[in-house]
């Protein structure tokens, strides 16, 4: 026979393992194993650098994708010319549950990837191209899961999911050639008093050591929205990886966003896996160093943002 205090301990320690086991287990529909398959496919395409063929492959593939998700899909094609010269055709693609809903959330996330790997260590290998799992599919392989779940169970707002095209292509430094998608958008509204609810831009959001701290144009621009989406985290018991603490200020899609009056923030994890050893536009940022559990955890969050879960 087991004395009751001994049979107290063990119970308490079953609690704790139970809790412990069940932290991290999905919250919603959205299945991060499916949207770890979505970043195969894409790189499988090769690298989506605007023009290529593989970028070609990769915007057909995101539209067959999208299009029986939701209730219409708007592609914005244009071109633009370099400060080299170069000539790049670009294309954003629009895909939006319940268009005519004037209350609406936008989601936003970039799915060109970077030309040349030009932070890698190893020196001779800076002019290939990155084949961004991370830094390139992992948005749009998360978009494609949250439509399948919104498909089933319908969003309390119309939702526009927003894939932009040449985030990655130039200079960052100086801002050149860089942030081309979102940019374009901006000046090219779906309507002229377009003006979301919240926006959020989920970028790099599969690291296998996932953190995302609060980005800091985010809390200075739109601090409500900062404060949505990391209270929800929080909720669903995700505080870990999403940390309440000031992360960096990072130049991204959002900017132009916010420019333009919209409330958009960034959820984005710059430290990829950490400052010491980071595969951001590097050769290394490739399929095993994402992980279907990062993808869960964002997942859950983005698509308790619109359910009202």
């Amino acid at each position: 026979m087991i004395s009751s205090r001994r049979a107290t301990v063990l119970a308490l320690l079953a609690t704790l393992t139970t809790a412990a086991a069940c932290g991290d287990r999905p919250k919603t529909d959205f299945d991060g194993k499916a949207a770890l398959g979505h970043i195969r496919t894409q790189l499988a395409f090769g690298p989506r650098i605007p023009g290529s063929e593989g970028a070609r492959k990769t915007g057909d593939w995101i539209v067959a994708q999208m299009k029986p998700l939701v209730d219409t899909v708007v592609e914005q094609r244009w071109t633009h010319v370099t400060a080299k010269g170069d000539t790049l055709p670009l294309r954003n693609i629009l895909a939006r549950i319940r268009p005519n809903e004037k209350q609406r959330v936008l989601y936003v996330t970039h799915w060109d990837t970077r030309p040349v790997a030009d932070s890698d260590p190893d020196p001779g290998k800076r002019r290939e191209p990155v084949m961004g799992a991370n830094d390139g599919a992992s948005g749009p392989a998360m978009f494609i899961e949250i439509a399948r779940v919104l498909k089933k169970t319908p969003p309390q707002f119309g939702v526009d999911f927003l894939f932009v095209d040449g985030e990655d292509y130039g200079d960052f430094g100086t801002d050149t050639d860089v942030l081309l998608g979102s940019k374009y958008f901006a000046d090219h509204l779906p309507e002229a008093d377009y003006r979301p609810l919240f926006g959020v831009l989920w970028d790099m959001i599969a690291d296998a050591d996932l953190r995302l701290p609060e980005e800091a144009n985010s809390v200075q621009a739109a601090p409500e929205v900062v404060a949505r989406v990391w209270g929800v985290a929080d909720d669903l018991g995700y505080d870990k990886y999403f940390p309440q603490e000031p992360g960096y200020a990072v130049t991204d899609d959002h900017v132009p966003l916010l420019k333009k009056g919209l409330r958009v923030i960034d959820v984005v994890d710059i430290d990829y896996v950490s400052q010491q050893k980071n595969y951001h536009h590097t050769t290394m940022d490739t399929i095993d160093k994402v992980s279907s559990k990062s993808l869960q955890v964002v997942g859950d969050v983005a698509v308790s943002l619109v359910s009202g879960r």
